[in-house]
């Protein structure tokens, strides 16, 4: 890694004086951040490209990057202090009270990739980012934003993406947790589906529902850390404790559920951030952000919430539940089309939980309405797992990840499983899910299902609590599809409406395998061959094939001797991402460190199951992390027609890696193989050599160039 002190990596000693500027004008030395939600493959694309335009144009630069290995590079005081400009091309948030007093340019990743030079030119008239008392850790820096931000994420966007990364965990596990306990050791009863107490599966049904009473918590807290620091966790997640259970700690008549939880998040954040702005006497300063800010603001939020949201709220409930029970001599169809309405609206808020109580209300009297709702509760998991699988390429990996989870919960009525996809588009995922709700509650409605049990999804049916259970399935069913089509039309037209951009900033991100799972001490050091130093290494290793030819074995090994010659093909001859992953696997078998050529196959497929590889450029990295592999390996091959990987830019692959590391080394080695590839692949130079190269030994010592 490069010195702090030493010339930035991206720049040079020598070279040419910045185009226009006179003979001895000081070079121009700009400042880069990069950093993407999962942190491998765009974090150091950007920063390959921004120090490549540097160069281009005579400009000293150092990129830092902030990836899932941690920030390498680190960017100095002294570093800071020499700048001309600050470049931030990321879309996570990164701390800027240490560029107070420079210009700051901040945007996406994406835009480091695609438009370096129009950055690099941007940031010389960015505003100057404010001081640490005109901006919070998470304020979103209007200073640094401003008119030069172009397309920055917003903060409140960032806000709200951070509290949905926290809470997916909980959802996904509380959700499961859940489900396996229903399945296995749940009995339906009068009262709802209920357990042995005591038992085994009382005990995993206990830990899910304690998952679940955390998910709205850490869901508000971290959408306010994100604004507002630490001080702001403890009134975000007390707003969310109170968002997510009214009822048993101040005796409301309704939960506010995950809306509740985004207003408290939010109004804890903004309130933090207003108090830090506050002048206090100097001797109050230090225990502003660990006593004062806290009890102040966990107060304020907390009194705000019991009597000015919980009194609205406890006042819809009522209204919304006289209104329904007025509504159940009308027509079935109308009264099945608004319970799912209802249902599908708030997924545990006081209009959901209307809808519920009047349908459990009317069980042994008119079972009718129970069907209905009982049809509309999975729609809404079910629906947004559909959606991830019918059109991959809109959902980032972690998201395609929750959409599995998500069709499991579905099949057991936790419609929870749709809340991280509300949360992350509300405007377009919540009014598909009304639409599916309302679908299938017609349905139900219309063909008269039954329901006897207090619950709802397919599982309901498999207790036997469900009567006209074909036409419950139709009504599922006619509701998940609908849901799934309205939810990917509405984030393609958010899209076009945003100018063909990629929707979100977690979407575009191909996933790779171990990305974001674990780091590993040894990563940083090797990693960080590719940051710092790196560009400057690898282009000195540009000129080490000519000038070691006819000494093959004192030659150095490809990254460190997982690629070989063995693991080089010119050509494939496959014309499929499935056949060439296969063709790939075998190739790797030569080697004598594949055990299982099939296991090896399949766990690969399965990645890209859950999203693309293919990185654009014409570039795929399939990848695997399994035992059937006994030491990391690393093949190469070309395709001259290209193959369709699903890449985000359209391109075909040409040239294709394949990693496969055993599962102990899936949080350092390979990482580190992937940090080197990514940088390097984003050279275009590098990429002509390498496809042009007549013949393995040539490939060879152009793939040496990574060293």
């Amino acid at each position: 890694m490069t010195s702090p002190a030493g010339p930035p990596a991206g720049g040079g000693a020598g070279g040419a004086s910045p185009a226009g500027s006179g003979e001895g004008r000081k070079r121009l030395k700009l400042l880069a951040v990069t950093a993407c939600p999962t942190g491998i493959a765009h974090t150091y694309m950007a920063a390959e490209k921004l120090q490549q335009a540097a160069e281009r144009l005579g400009i000293d630069m150092k990129v830092e990057t902030q990836g899932s290995i941690g920030a390498e590079n680190v960017l100095s005081d002294n570093d800071v202090r020499e700048a001309d400009g600050i470049i931030i091309a990321a879309d996570k948030e990164v701390d800027r009270e240490r560029f107070a007093g420079k210009r700051v340019l901040s945007t996406g990743v994406a835009d480091g990739i695609h438009r370096p030079e129009e950055l690099i030119e941007r940031v010389r008239s960015a505003p100057v980012q404010a001081g640490a008392a005109g901006t919070g850790a998470g304020s979103g820096g209007s200073g640094a934003g401003g008119a030069g931000g172009g397309h920055e994420r917003g903060a409140a966007y960032k806000a709200l993406m951070n509290g949905v990364s926290h809470m997916i965990p909980f959802v996904v596990v509380g959700g499961l947790l859940l489900a396996v306990s229903i399945a296995l050791g749940g009995h339906s009863t009068a009262e709802g589906i209920e357990f042995d107490k005591g038992s085994f599966w009382f005990y995993v049904n206990a830990l899910g529902g304690l998952g679940f009473q955390l998910m709205l918590p850490i869901f508000s807290g971290y959408i306010a850390y994100a604004l507002g620091d630490r001080p702001a966790l403890v009134p975000g997640m007390i707003g969310g404790f109170l968002a997510a259970d009214a009822v048993n700690i101040y005796g409301a008549e309704a939960n506010a559920g995950f809306l509740g939880a985004i207003a408290t998040g939010f109004l804890a954040g903004y309130l933090v951030v207003w108090i830090k702005k506050v002048k206090v006497p100097r001797f109050v300063q230090p225990i502003m952000p660990i006593i004062v800010i806290p009890i102040v603001s966990t107060l304020a939020l907390g009194l705000f919430y019991i009597y000015v949201i919980g009194r609205p709220i406890s006042w819809v409930f009522t209204h919304l539940t006289n209104w329904l029970n007025g509504m159940t001599g009308s027509s079935a169809i109308v009264l099945g089309a608004l319970i799912g309405l209802m249902i599908a609206f708030d997924m545990g808020g006081p209009v959901n939980k209307t809808a519920f109580l009047v349908a459990v209300g009317l069980i042994g009297t008119n079972n009718a309405v129970m069907g209905m709702a009982a049809a509309a509760i999975p729609v809404m998991p079910l629906g947004q797992g559909l959606a991830t699988l019918m059109r991959r390429r809109l959902y980032s990996d972690q998201e395609r990840e929750t959409g599995i989870a998500a069709l499991f919960m579905g099949f057991f009525g936790i419609s929870e499983g749709a809340i991280p996809f509300a949360a992350a588009r509300p405007a377009q995922v919540i009014p598909a899910n009304m639409l599916g709700g309302a679908v299938a509650g017609a349905l139900a409605g219309l063909s008269g299902v039954e329901d006897s049990v207090p619950h709802g999804g397919p599982i309901v049916a498999a207790f036997g609590a469900v009567g006209g259970v074909a036409m419950f399935f139709v009504a599922i069913a006619a509701g998940t599809v609908v849901t799934a089509l309205a939810t990917n039309a509405l984030i393609e037209i958010k899209q076009r409406k945003d100018g063909g951009r990629a929707p979100r900033a977690a979407a575009p991100e191909p996933v790779l395998a171990g990305v974001g799972t674990g780091t590993g001490a040894g990563v940083a050091a090797g990693a960080g061959s590719a940051s710092g130093a790196g560009a400057a290494a690898v282009r000195a290793g540009s000129a080490a094939p000519a000038a070691g030819a006819g000494q093959a074995a004192a030659r150095p090994e490809v990254l460190s001797g997982y690629l070989t010659g063995q693991t080089v093909k010119t050509e494939l001859a496959a014309g499929s991402k499935e056949a060439a992953i296969r063709e790939m696997a075998r190739m790797l078998a030569a080697t004598g460190n594949v055990r299982d050529v099939e296991e090896l196959v399949r766990v690969a497929l399965a990645r890209e199951a859950q999203g693309t590889t293919g990185l654009g450029e014409s570039i795929a990295i399939p990848h695997a992390k399994t035992d059937a592999v006994s030491r990391p390996t690393v093949g190469f091959a070309r395709s001259g027609e290209g193959i369709e990987w699903g890449a985000l830019d359209g391109t075909k692959a040409r040239l294709i890696f394949m990693i496969s590391v055993p599962e102990a080394a899936a949080g350092d080695e390979h990482l580190r193989i992937l940090a080197l590839l990514s940088r390097k692949l984003m050279d275009g130079g590098f990429r002509e050599r390498l496809q042009s190269a007549p013949d393995e030994p040539a490939i060879l010592d152009v793939l040496r160039e990574i060293q």
